[in-house]
């Protein structure tokens, strides 16, 4: 979409600024450029594709402005994003004290966008570029700042990486962006960048999902795997069947149909897509205390009940009303771990089976079918766990995303048959592995094993899951970070600029740097490197180093 004569202008002052910028330090604006002019790593996180960087200290005004440009420039998911970050950044006090006079190098922030389509979807471009250079020189008629994007996501990620360039100066008490002129371009290596958040084994209040929420979008991660329901619990309330709930730990841990809509519009306009998942048909003892019909019987309460008309009944129903609740074009149905020995021992569903001449695995595999189809005809792209592809790959629909799980090389094997792959090997990606220290955490790739360029393209990225029987309001946030910025930065920075890094000084110097801007920011990321995740410092320290 053309952008107007002013936005012309901005995008050409881009351009000289970004080649000055580049004359300037020539030798850090590459693909893999970690450190900046005066040989210090770049606190970015995740980082850039594309960094060039100066020698020079620039203030900030404490009163800086937007300046929309271009045809989503002006649209209100930029403007309260913008007022978001300056939150981040400034103080509450840094207006009053702005000195009567003050002059400063950066006094507006121009952000071009060019398009207003607000579409949030698999794949929406999230790529931008940043100049940062001092008033008076090239860049003065802008102020000293640019934002240019494609669409209004990709704005959304400038202004994160805008926001790490500003740092607080407790001696002048000014905002400072130092090492400019900065010319960044950048863009994620991976669409699917996503974590697995598990509401059922421990109910999480609307506002801890919002805490997590933000934090994702600090880390530019955009997919929410809300993973509401499993055997335990079933807080979330199904207007056709509004009997489901009752399968909540309590009348007071429940998520109402507006508070699903309230949590799918702020991930929204932070560009997190919210995946739902219902896993069928294990991990569902929980919807028969609403429902008991959905149970093969007393004594066999999972998996659901295969030979019953009602039992599909109901699924049609649930993803009949999440349709209207979760817009993202793919659904997860779960289909891991089903153990279908009581079919067997269940009177009437062993008839079923024998007169459809049926074992309990094809049995299992007529359930996932049928499954798929009726997301299909809500125009859901069907996600399964990896044993629906372990066990009958050939019979899945071709539309199937398979998540990996249980293991490395699973998806080289998905993409080979033609069908895409998500990985979350849970050697390394399972934030409930207290385990598992950040450095495996930021080793996992999801191309290992993947020459083809066509099969790669499959691969649709990745995902951390934070599964909740251990996890709660007082402990999951501590438990996600920092090492799910590690997956973060692996799924969204370019191979050759991450594996070109030295681990154990500028990564954990960098990630060090990224979990104290995440405390600064109210979010409860715990100690980099303690051996367990999640516990607090063995002593007194510096975040920075700890």
């Amino acid at each position: 979409m053309p952008l107007n004569l002013h936005a012309y202008l901005l995008s050409a002052l881009l351009l000289l600024a970004g080649a000055a910028a580049a004359a300037a330090a020539r030798h850090h604006a590459s693909p893999a450029a970690n450190a900046t002019s005066s040989s210090e790593p770049v606190y970015l996180w995740p980082l850039p594709k594309s960094v060039s960087s100066g020698s020079r200290t620039l203030t900030v005004d404490p009163d800086l402005a937007l300046d929309p440009q271009g045809p989503g420039g002006r649209s209100p998911a930029v403007a309260e994003a913008f007022q978001r970050y300056r939150g981040h950044v400034f103080t509450p006090w840094a207006h009053a004290a702005r000195p009567r006079g003050a002059r400063y190098d950066v006094t507006r922030l121009t952000v071009v966008v060019n398009s207003a389509n607000d579409t949030l979807a698999l794949g929406v471009d999230e790529s931008y570029a940043i100049y940062v250079g001092a008033a008076g020189g090239v860049n003065s008629i802008v102020g000293g700042a640019i934002i240019e994007a494609n669409t209004i996501y990709g704005a959304i990620r400038g202004l994160e990486t805008f926001s790490q360039l500003c740092v607080f100066n407790y001696d002048t008490k000014n905002i400072e962006v130092r090492n400019a002129p900065w010319h960044i371009q950048d863009e994620p290596r991976f669409a699917f960048r996503g974590l697995l958040l598990d509401t059922s084994r421990h109910y999480l209040p609307v506002d801890v999902i919002k805490q997590v929420i933000d934090s994702m979008s600090f880390a530019k991660l955009n997919v929410l795997h809300w993973h509401i329901i499993d055997e335990e619990s079933f807080p979330l309330e199904v207007p056709t069947y509004p009997n489901l709930w009752k399968g909540s730990y309590s009348k007071w841990e429940r998520y109402t149909v507006e508070d699903a809509r309230d949590i799918v519009n702020y991930a929204k306009k932070r560009g997190i897509n919210v995946m739902a998942e219902i896993d069928v048909p294990g991990h569902a003892e929980s919807w028969g205390n609403g429902y008991p019909k959905l149970w093969p019987s007393p004594n066999c309460t999972e998996p659901l009940d295969v030979s019953s008309n009602f039992t599909f009944e109901v699924i049609s129903g649930i993803l009949s009303d999440m349709r209207k609740i979760f817009p993202f074009g793919l659904f997860h149905l779960g289909g891991d771990e089903v153990y279908t020995g009581c079919w067997n021992t269940t009177p009437h569903v062993r008839q079923w089976l024998n007169e459809h001449n049926m074992t309990t695995k094809e049995a299992y595999k007529y359930f996932v079918l049928k499954a798929q189809q009726l997301a299909i005809k809500l125009n859901w792209i069907p996600v399964n766990w990896e044993e629906t592809f372990n066990s009958f790959a050939e019979n899945l629909n071709p539309l199937t995303v398979v998540h990996n799980w249980l293991g490395p090389g699973v998806c080289p094997k998905v993409v080979a048959k033609g069908f895409k792959c998500i990985m979350s090997n849970q050697g390394v990606w399972y934030l409930d592995h207290l385990d598992v220290p950040w450095e495996d955490v930021y080793s996992g790739e999801p191309l290992d094993g993947i020459s083809d360029k066509d099969q790669q393209k499959l691969v649709l990225g990745g995902e951390v899951c934070m599964w909740g029987e251990t996890a709660d309001t007082s402990d999951v946030l501590q438990t996600i970070w920092p090492r799910a910025a590690a997956a973060a930065e692996r799924l969204w920075s370019q191979l050759e600029a991450i594996t070109a890094q030295d681990v154990e000084t500028t990564v954990l110097s960098r990630l060090h740097y990224f979990r104290c801007l995440l405390n600064h920011r109210g979010i409860a990321a715990a100690p980099v490197t303690n051996y367990y995740a999640r516990r607090p410092p063995i002593g007194p320290g510096s975040c920075f180093v700890q």
